[in-house]
């Protein structure tokens, strides 16, 4: 993901409709600033969705490894049990 473009937060004050409907034609995100610094981050859903799910994602394979570190370990057939009930769940969600 590319570094976003920054707005003042009283240009989004005044433009907000402009700027969400410009984040809607091109997906991504807008720093909103205050007094000249970072203050907030604006971004379309899907990006918002599309970054929690990979946070979701690299959280679960952090535990995994913490799991293996600490000798907690499955069989093949145990993992892939877990997976296809994991991405179940997901599906439902």
């Amino acid at each position: 993901m590319s570094r976003p473009a920054a707005k003042a937060v009283t240009e989004l004050k005044r433009h907000a409709t402009e700027i969400i409907a410009d984040l809607a034609r091109n997906p991504g995100a807008v720093m909103v600033t205050e007094h000249g610094r970072s203050a907030a981050v604006l971004m379309d859903v899907a990006t918002y969705e599309s970054l929690v799910r990979r946070v979701e994602v690299l959280e679960g394979i952090a535990r995994g490894e913490r799991a293996f570190q600490q000798g907690r370990v499955a069989t093949h057939e145990q993992a892939t049990q877990r997976l296809e009930r994991w991405l179940r769940q997901d599906a439902r969600a």
